[in-house]
């Protein structure tokens, strides 16, 4: 049976919609012009301005120190919760509450948590930041690792236990390495949603440390530029980067579970 041509236009239509935005910004990040809606010429001049902004260049220090320190505990923490939640506790209450994170609105969540940390009289700061995106990006690794689990051989976990190591000596000699792609995946998946976040990090850190996202609200309340334009293009390849590392991992995974 042959397919309508038809059918393929709402589908592309789809992906037009989504995508030409992006390829309108990347474009206008090289234009000579000052204008960000008028096209003047090619230029690179944006993104050498973007080296020289002392803004830009303390945004993403203080990014980068977020979404590494917020990884690593969204990992750690993530990839436990998963095993204690697949392995040894059966709870669809559990599992809401690990999940629900990711599923409530970021406005929500960031009051929240700016309450919590008034309550606790607790200063605010890329500390405070560090632990909100932790909290944030748990729920995401908890699931990618956690799927990972789910099509792992626990009978390899079942003999390890009946020669007599302990579930330290199991956890770390055969349920980690087979977890690894799923981490990986995880860990790449928090980095990026620490980068890109903006609402939660608004209303929970202080005055003097502003990530990169809050540094380009501060710029484009006085209009867009093309400045603008080139920071966004590249973070927009660095997200596209560790997306695809992702998915390349995960299928990696899949592939050497499948030769076993």
């Amino acid at each position: 049976m042959r397919r309508s041509k038809v059918l393929y236009v709402p589908f592309w239509a789809t992906y037009v919609f989504l995508y030409l935005p992006i390829v309108v910004l990347v474009v206008m990040s090289f234009n000579a012009g000052r204008s960000a809606y008028t096209y003047e010429g090619f230029s690179l001049k944006w993104y050498g301005e973007l080296a020289a902004d002392e803004r830009i260049r303390t945004g993403v220090v203080n990014t980068l120190v977020v979404a590494a320190g917020s990884t690593v505990i969204a990992t750690v923490l993530g990839t436990l919760l998963a095993v204690g939640l697949l392995r040894y506790t059966r709870s669809k209450a559990l599992d809401a509450l690990a999940m629900m994170p990711a599923v409530l609105p970021d406005l929500v969540l960031a009051i929240g948590l700016m309450l919590f940390y008034g309550l606790i009289d607790m200063t605010l700061g890329l500390h405070s930041v560090m632990l909100s995106h932790a909290l944030f990006s748990m729920a995401f690794v908890a699931a990618v690792v956690r799927t990972r689990l789910a099509g792992a051989d626990s009978s390899l976990e079942e003999a390890s236990r009946d020669l007599g190591a302990g579930p330290v000596v199991t956890f770390l000699k055969i349920t980690l390495p087979q977890l690894t792609p799923g981490i990986v995946a995880g860990a790449l998946l928090a980095f990026t949603l620490s980068v890109d976040e903006f609402v939660i990090a608004f209303f929970t850190i202080g005055n003097d440390e502003p990530t990169l996202p809050i540094v380009i609200y501060s710029m484009i309340r006085f209009g867009v530029t093309p400045k603008i334009n080139a920071l966004a293009a590249i973070l927009l390849l660095l997200s596209f980067t560790a997306v695809i590392a992702g998915q390349r991992l995960t299928k990696i995974g899949e592939k050497s579970r499948a030769q076993d």
